[in-house]
């Protein structure tokens, strides 16, 4: 392997011509204008936009000499015209291609500059190399070693190899394993067009396996369609998918807090998002455990801390404090969940003191819900995960002693409908199941404000639909047991049905 022996940049004085100038050192700009100037002046580009940003060397500008199709260009000679030193590797390189990469193309006409006697003169001549003619009247062009340093661990050599392939073959073949390699190479190396790509299929690739990876290299190359991507599956699959997979664990904290704020995040219901999120401090506090563990072994793991305080209370759960008053614990109704609550000693004696009278008061007033105002926030949430095999799919829900059943229809191949209607108690299919330990109100009327949202994915981009807020009295009989509907048209499977209520006061 060729290494370049390392001197220290320093400025040379150099007669060319009627004319006095300096060479140009290693740094893209010294603060000699003279030569900076006459730099311009060769490629005919204003130098006044150049000495806003000189760093650039007037990369941008020299590139639109080349030909957009350089990948397809053919290559006269198999000898490479430049040769990069990177990673402790040599790469051959060809201008026309070397000049897709933003980085390459300054670390070239900065060599131009420091080794060339006239800067000038050579960067006429290359640019009139791209210029068309005849086959005879092309010389061989003087190789130039241009060196790289990279310090970013994303960069592998295999990785860096495939982003090199890049710039002479359209669409390489790259695997879900290669991509963040190539996307780190690619943006170490300015490659725009290939860094876009890397992004997409990121975006079209997000699992419970790379989400963690994706999620920090959006945030780290500062690529926000791709962390908003993350954020938005994250945001539908949070509860579905990663509350059922040991990869629950790699999810980072900021992340999570994010995704539990969203006025989007799709859950079963409360109950279940409280799981998830139990499930998740569980798996950060017990690295060494591999498989999912059931609900009662993170139940009995909590339980064995000290009665003396809530688990929340300690030190290890102040840091987690703020993840937990994103849940709306309100919104858990049922007798047993919140004796189960209560016994693990989780949450301060202040919160369930707090959603206990929130309870009291609204069954003392017939299910009105006085602590509630905004649907956004504080909503009470169900949802529906409308699959493939579905032709209608539906659950039972009960709140205050009121009944609820929130069904997805589909009507063909693309059109499908949303709703929730009021149930008598003794029209419950399993009645035992619905009311067990539960009330039942006997009201006829219930003043409900709800919203009914619909989400899918489509061709790597989220449809959203869903009704406004609406206000309605829920009777017994028809037509007033039943809700708006909400109507759709997607291809998209599945569709993540959300439907938040909050009970007017009356």
């Amino acid at each position: 392997m060729k290494m370049l022996k390392p001197h220290r940049p320093r400025l040379e004085r150099r007669v060319v011509g009627s004319t006095n100038r300096w060479r140009l050192p290693r740094e893209p700009f010294s603060g000699d204008l003279l030569a900076l100037s006459q730099m311009c002046k060769a490629v005919s580009i204003d130098f006044d936009e150049v000495l806003k940003n000189p760093d650039r060397l007037c990369v941008s500008q020299i590139q639109k000499y080349f030909p957009g199709n350089s990948k397809k260009k053919a290559i006269q000679s198999g000898e490479a015209d430049v040769i990069l030193e990177c990673l402790g590797f040599t790469w051959e390189l060809h201008q026309p291609q070397l000049f897709q990469s933003d980085t390459l193309a300054k670390l070239y006409v900065m060599a131009l500059a420091r080794d060339s006697a006239n800067p000038e003169k050579e960067l006429q001549k290359l640019l009139r190399a791209q210029l068309p003619r005849k086959t005879k009247e092309q010389h061989p062009a003087k190789k130039m070693i241009i060196s790289l340093k990279i310090n970013d661990p994303l960069v592998t050599k295999a990785a860096f190899a495939t982003t090199l392939k890049n710039l002479y073959m359209h669409e390489v073949t790259m695997s879900a394993d290669d991509v963040l390699g190539v996307l780190a190479a690619a943006h170490v190396l300015q490659f725009r067009s290939l860094f876009q790509r890397c992004v997409t299929m990121m975006m079209n690739g997000l699992t419970p396996i790379t989400i963690k990876n994706f999620y920090l290299a959006g945030c780290k190359y500062k690529e926000e369609l791709l962390t908003t991507a993350c954020e938005r599956w994250m945001e539908m699959n949070l509860v579905p998918l990663m509350g059922t997979q040991i990869h629950l664990r790699k999810i980072q904290q900021e992340l999570l807090h994010k995704v539990l704020r969203s006025p989007r995040l799709f859950t079963f219901s409360e109950f279940h998002l409280l799981k998830t999120l139990l499930l998740w401090v569980y798996l950060q506090l017990n690295n060494k455990t591999q498989t999912i563990p059931t609900y009662e072994t993170v139940l009995a793991f909590f339980s064995s801390f000290p009665e003396k305080c809530s688990f929340l209370d300690r030190d290890v759960g102040q840091n987690l404090m703020h993840l937990f008053l994103c849940l709306r614990l309100h919104g858990i109704t049922k007798g047993k969940d919140l004796e189960e609550l209560r016994r693990i000693n989780f949450f301060p004696e202040s919160w369930l003191l707090r959603v206990t009278a929130y309870h009291y008061h609204a069954l003392e007033s017939g299910g009105d819900m006085a602590h509630v105002n905004d649907l956004s926030t504080q909503a009470v949430r169900f949802g529906l995960l409308f699959n493939q095999e579905y032709t209608t799919h539906s659950k039972m829900i009960a709140i205050y002693g009121f009944f609820f059943e929130i069904k997805g229809i589909k009507h063909n191949t693309t059109s499908y409908s949303f709703h929730m209607q009021r149930i008598r108690h003794t029209d419950l299919e399993f009645p035992s199941v619905v009311c067990e330990h539960g009330p039942i109100s006997l009201r006829a009327e219930r003043l409900v404000t709800y919203e009914i949202r619909a989400q899918t994915l489509v061709d790597g981009k989220w449809q959203e639909f869903r009704t406004n807020q609406i206000t309605q009295k829920f009777g017994l009989g028809k037509p007033s047991c039943k809700s708006h509907a909400l109507k759709i048209q997607t291809v998209g499977i599945p569709i993540y049905a959300s439907f938040s209520f909050i009970f007017s006061l009356s």
